[in-house]
């Protein structure tokens, strides 16, 4: 199945180039029965999107769960997740945060072009400029990773027991450098065209192959299964799109261009490239400096910080899943000169995610012990691992509405597709916050130090983008600012509700011995408290609303 605008039958076909003009219109939003076509759109296609995304997301917990019922909270496994930074990195560069900024822009581009009757065709022609470059980078990136692989380890965490694994487990992981990139093309150019299904599957199949590696093979290999795994997943994650991309590529059919303004031709620019890459490893460098202040503490830390924040962030990938589908939207708004209807989504996706991410904050504040408990603690994973894990969790989840706004507000500044250099800038500076502060913290407060330090710098990213968006170029119709005093007015309210919410949630959850009835007792709390006062602050909002209209009819 693919999630497309239209339900009429006949094959496959490109998103904005082969549906009539009025449903092209529809696709951009453009007029009120289109629009509202777009939004059933959108609403049907975040509903699979974050179906298939909570889907990879529980076989993540599994993949941890597995990783900790085989292998601990030991030297092994601390070995293995200083390998793990490779996949990560690679993931953020090339799937999340990287080519997604890049690439989605570049291609609804070359699609609003094509819609337009741009002669031949701009999108098979941008994939022939770009595919085979990128196809030799990452390769020769990959192989280069492989072969500095016991320096790297060295460099990461130079305190790490057994250095000669975690090099063993980053040659194995180094080529997800290259799948990872075709997997970030392919999702890139499929979510451009409005085809959610494939690459939101992505995770799902990568987890189930790591998942699999560990009990097939880790009586063997030990934890260098796990490693193998990510080799296996990344390969599945392109294979489980190239279908449907081949699909979009192949079956081209003319349509006449619509009326409106001309779309320039703009090839991709080196410093958009450059821009993006070098905030996407600003954001993940956060990972370095955790690992490499943890490296110094006793086995295990790196562990209970891994495992924390896999928890921790389920929350932020699910409130962020409306920004996916949301962005190709934008950025379409974007290449058509609408600068308004941009905002409009942006300032909505904003309120949004805001308040799904305060909603699982809460739980995971509130019941941690309880979901540490449930989730890792069998096998090697002992009562102490768990009582370590549910403490820095706690304190790594006060950052998660700072996680979740960077990663709205980023994709605003680069929706356009042109380069932007205070991303960047404020990226780095949270990246010294937060090298400071855990530097300063990792000797009195250990690991939660460490999970202090990572929120606090991640806030002041946050709130930095913000202020960003309000002195945006507002005369350009290529960018996107906000009004800031609105969506701080929108971001109070959960935020008060969540801290209610939370201390609610905590005292309920503490007082059944069993953790399924503590979590279910916290989470249902969490819930009841929550989504109530949010809403009424909200009708409150619109009554007020409403009374100073009046009062300004009758008096003025």
């Amino acid at each position: 199945m693919t999630v497309t605008p239209s339900q009429s039958p006949g094959p496959a076909t490109d998103g904005a180039a082969t549906v009539p003009a009025a449903r092209t219109a529809t696709l951009a939003g453009d007029g009120a029965e289109p629009a509202s076509s777009s939004r059933r759109f959108l609403a049907r296609a975040a509903l699979v999107t974050a179906s298939l995304s909570i889907a990879g997301s529980l076989l993540g917990l599994v993949r941890d769960q597995s990783l900790a019922r085989l292998f601990g909270a030991g030297s092994d496994t601390d070995a293995f997740l200083v390998a793990w930074t490779v996949p990560e990195f690679a993931a953020t560069l090339l799937i999340e945060d990287g080519l997604a900024l890049v690439l989605i822009p570049a291609f609804s581009m070359a699609l609003a072009r094509r819609a337009r009757g741009a002669p031949d065709d701009p999108v098979r022609a941008l994939v022939a400029a770009t595919l085979p470059r990128l196809c030799l980078a990452l390769a020769a990136v990959a192989a280069l990773v492989a072969g500095v692989a016991p320096y790297l380890v060295q460099a990461l965490a130079p305190g790490l027991p057994d250095p000669r694994l975690a090099a063993d487990c980053t040659r194995l992981t180094a080529t997800c450098v290259l799948a990872f990139g075709l997997a970030g093309y392919c999702s890139a150019a499929l979510r451009a065209h409005r085809r959610f299904l494939a690459p939101a599957a992505i995770y799902v199949v990568y987890n189930s192959g790591i998942i699999a590696a560990m009990f097939l093979l880790g009586g063997r290999w030990g934890v260098r299964s796990a490693a193998i795994g990510v080799a296996a997943g990344g390969l599945l994650m392109v294979a489980v799109q190239l279908p449907s991309l081949w699909r979009q590529l192949a079956s081209r059919t003319s349509t006449p261009g619509r009326g409106g303004a001309e779309v320039e031709e703009r090839p991709m620019q080196l410093a958009l490239v450059a821009a993006v890459l070098l905030f996407a490893l600003c954001r993940q460098s956060q990972v370095l400096v955790e690992r490499f202040l943890a490296s110094s503490l006793p086995a295990g830390s790196i562990s209970h910080l891994n495992y924390a924040q896999k928890v921790a962030q389920l929350p932020m990938t699910l409130s962020l899943m409306l920004c996916t589908v949301t962005f190709p939207v934008v950025a379409r708004a974007l290449a058509d000169g609408d600068t308004e209807r941009a905002r409009s989504r942006v300032e909505r996706d904003l309120t949004l995610a805001s308040c799904v991410v305060l909603l699982g904050m809460c739980a995971v504040i509130a019941c941690a012990p309880q979901m540490i408990e449930l989730l890792f603690q069998r096998g090697a994973f002992t009562a102490s691992d768990t009582a370590a894990t549910a403490d820095v969790m706690r304190v790594y989840a006060v950052g998660l509405l700072g996680q979740t706004l960077v990663g709205a507000l980023v994709r605003s500044y680069f929706s356009a597709g042109r380069p932007s250099w205070y991303p960047v800038a404020v990226m780095t500076v949270g990246i010294a916050v937060t090298s400071s502060i855990g530097a300063a913290t990792v000797g009195p407060w250990g690991v939660e130090g460490i999970a202090a330090a990572n929120a606090i710098g991640i806030t002041v990213t946050a709130a930095l983008l913000l202020v960003g968006l309000r002195a945006a170029r507002r005369s350009s119709p290529h960018s996107v600012s906000i009004r800031l005093p609105k969506v701080l007015a929108e971001l109070s309210r959960p935020v008060l509700a969540a801290v209610v919410a939370t201390a609610a949630g905590a005292f309920v959850a503490s007082r059944p011995e069993s953790p399924v009835a503590g979590l279910a007792a916290g989470c249902l709390t969490v819930t009841a408290v929550f989504v109530p006062l949010t809403c009424f602050a909200s009708a409150l909002r619109s009554v007020r609303t409403v009374t100073r209209r009046l009062t300004h009819g009758r008096f003025h």
